[in-house]
């Protein structure tokens, strides 16, 4: 009996201890990892959720972009970081593909990071320069089988849920193209506009001002329902090529190891932070559905998600790299 009072007096002082912690906290700028370059949909959601933040608990909270790898590369500086509350990690989809993706992978989902709230997501779209003669996604699926190995179409990098919706096109429907991997959305988009690459598929929050304006032309979202970003560009699903749903995801985490009371206090702040009024139209005109879901939501998306993509992985036969 001593030693059970023992071990609940001690976990209370935890957990006292780990509450006015939290309370305290931040006490110093937070360094919030975007894992890609500036101008990518997660990067732009990132900036906006990190400013409020610092509104809402007075200290800034600085994105800092570090791209390479498919994300690799700040996933793992992120993974490597203290469990203390002053690193955050703003990832995409990466971080689910990318564990079946590659032969080595410099961190373990489950054990290096604490998901703490999906943020968002945007369905993927495939958009085409406005010259380029393909006015449908149908067309365009037309002119790349009358003339096979003739086009090429961008992805904001490997491992991107962009660039699988790309290989599973064209597993599903035997299209035979060169895809062209890009650092990240915001340089795909640049090569886009400059017509280099006329052809691409990205996250739909890169470019739905780009489309109003008419400097990019959409052709399908890769969702079961259509964007209400852009209600008028239709799902692959309604045009008959089923099981090709896919979005990019702005899920936040924290390396393991964070106090319990931090991860809950950033998970209520940035659940709030998207789902107010201005900040939901806000991310909404940038292709952002807001969610702000659980600890355990969010948790459990990411566990589906992983098997998701390992399965397009394997069945489109898409080697390791």
């Amino acid at each position: 009996m001593k030693i059970f009072v023992r071990i609940a007096a001690f976990c209370a002082t935890l957990f006292i201890a780990g509450s006015a912690f939290a309370q305290s906290y931040p006490t110093k700028p937070v360094k919030v990892i975007v894992p890609f370059p500036a101008g990518g949909v997660t990067d732009i959601a990132g900036r906006v959720i990190a400013q409020k933040l610092s509104e809402k608990l007075g200290q800034q909270f600085i994105i800092e972009n570090m791209g390479g790898a498919g994300g690799n590369l700040g996933m793992a500086n992120a993974a490597k970081s203290p469990g203390d509350g002053y690193t955050i990690l703003f990832a995409s989809s990466s971080i689910v593909v990318n564990p079946s993706l590659y032969k080595n992978v410099p961190f373990d989902v489950d054990k290096d990071f604490i998901p703490v709230t999906k943020a968002g997501g945007s369905p993927n779209s495939w958009i085409v320069t406005p010259s380029f003669p393909a006015k449908t996604m149908k067309e365009l699926i037309e002119l790349i089988k009358k003339e096979p190995g003739k086009y090429s179409v961008g992805s904001p990098g490997t491992g991107t849920t962009p660039s699988l919706a790309i290989e599973q096109l064209k597993h599903s429907l035997g299209l035979d193209f060169v895809t062209v991997p890009f650092g990240g959305g915001g340089p795909m988009t640049t090569s886009l506009l400059g017509g280099h690459t006329p052809i691409g598929c990205g996250a739909l929050g890169n470019y739905v001002n780009l489309i109003k304006e008419g400097k990019l032309r959409a052709l399908a979202v890769t969702a079961k329902k259509r964007s209400p970003s852009l209600p008028d560009i239709p799902t692959l699903d309604e045009m008959g090529i089923k099981d090709q749903e896919g979005e990019t995801m702005t899920g936040v985490f924290v390396p393991a190891g964070t106090p319990k009371p931090i991860v809950d206090l950033l998970q209520k702040e940035i659940s709030a932070i998207v789902n107010a009024p201005d900040i939901k139209a806000r991310l909404l005109e940038l292709g952002v559905e807001a969610e702000g879901n659980s600890s355990a939501e969010f948790a459990a998306y990411v566990k589906t998600e992983i098997a998701k993509w390992k399965k397009v992985i394997d069945d489109a036969k898409i080697p390791r790299i």
